[in-house]
């Protein structure tokens, strides 16, 4: 018995306590650099909006920056909590249907509203096809930073924490995409920039297993 007490002692002598709050640090010094990397590529690459003071007027405009940041903050906390041991999902995904379904609503009174001739600009803009895609790549950083985190706690449900990690990256590359993007429909947005998003989970689902395993 002195033995094991010996080993148990020798094992956990150089222990410190963990500071307080260390997670929420290591979490802001993963995703705030890397946000900000997207917004310099994306500036970098795509160039700021030459008309950025009007469009800050449009409602429109605002309805699309906060359904994906919406997103992104939910995802973000579920993450958080599920980058420990013994918590779960909590409620994501009632938040995450009210947040798609407040977008759909929206997206249905535009709609009602506006001419039908006009349903194709609404519905598929000019950047249906690389919409998606765009959101992905700005998305990565934000992943990258995301997957660093974690690395450093203890998540246990991988593919959940890898799915909902990339929903948030998703989200937070088509949020920052949305300050270029010159589209103004809101199906436009319901439909596209979700499928970014749901890219992005989809592959987090997929890798997370592989770059969380601890």
């Amino acid at each position: 018995m002195t033995k094991t007490d010996d080993i148990i002692e020798s094992l956990v002598s150089d222990l410190t306590p963990v500071p307080r709050n260390a997670l929420w640090r290591r979490f802001a010094l993963g995703i705030l650099p890397a946000l900000g990397f997207s917004l310099l590529l994306m500036l970098l690459v795509l160039g700021p909006r030459v008309d950025m003071p009007d469009v800050l007027m449009l409602p429109v405009f605002w309805i699309k920056s906060a359904y994906n940041a919406l997103i992104a903050i939910a995802a973000f906390l579920t993450v958080y909590r599920l980058s420990r041991p013994d918590d779960s999902e909590g409620r994501f995904f009632v938040w995450l249907a009210l947040i798609f379904a407040a977008m759909t609503a929206f997206a249905a009174v535009q709609l009602m509203m506006a001419p039908t001739e006009t349903y194709p600009v609404l519905i598929l803009g000019s950047s249906a096809l690389h919409c998606p895609l765009r959101i992905l790549g700005f998305a990565m950083p934000v992943y990258a930073g995301m997957v660093w985190s974690l690395r450093r706690a203890a998540p246990v449900h991988l593919h959940l924490a890898g799915f909902v990690a990339g929903i948030a990256a998703g989200a937070a590359g088509a949020w920052v995409y949305s300050w270029f993007c010159t589209e103004n429909g809101m199906p436009f947005v319901l439909i596209w920039y979700s499928l970014g998003i749901l890219l992005t989970g989809a592959l987090g689902a997929v890798t997370g297993p592989r770059l969380l395993r601890w």
